[in-house]
C-alpha cells in the first residue's frame, strides 16, 4: 500500500515533522491525482490540499474538493478504511472536504 499527497505547491516536508514517516507519492494536480488512484489503487492515506492553482489554459484547476468527489461518487473504489488529512490552508474548502468524506464513511458503515 501506499500514501498519497495532494498539493500543487507544498513539498512533503512544509506539511510534516516527520516526512519519511510516510513515504507520500506526491501528486500535484487534479488530472494526477485520478490517473495515479486509478492505476495503483486506493492509498492507506491521503493529504489533501484543496486549491490547487491554475490549468495549463489559466483557469482555475479542479480542486482537492473535486478530488475528493470523484473518490465518492465516480472512482467505484471501497473507501472502508481510507485514512486522510486536510492540510489546506483555506478553512471553508477544509471543512468541505472533511465534510464529504466524514459523511460518506459514516453512510458506508465501514
Amino acid at each position: 500500500m501506499y500514501n498519497l499527497f495532494l498539493d500543487d505547491l507544498r513539498t512533503v516536508e512544509m506539511v510534516y515533522n516527520d516526512p519519511t514517516r510516510y513515504n507520500f507519492v506526491v501528486v500535484r494536480t487534479y488530472a494526477d491525482f485520478v490517473a495515479y488512484i486509478s492505476a495503483h489503487g486506493l492509498p492507506t492515506f491521503i493529504s489533501f490540499d484543496n486549491d490547487l492553482g491554475l490549468d495549463a489554459s489559466g483557469e482555475v484547476a479542479p480542486d482537492g474538493y473535486a478530488a475528493v468527489k470523484w473518490l465518492v461518487y465516480e472512482s467505484g473504489l471501497d473507501l472502508c478504511g481510507l485514512q486522510y488529512q486536510v492540510h489546506s490552508a483555506n478553512p471553508v474548502a477544509a471543512e468541505q472536504i472533511r465534510g464529504l468524506l466524514n459523511n460518506y464513511l459514516a453512510w458506508l458503515d465501514c
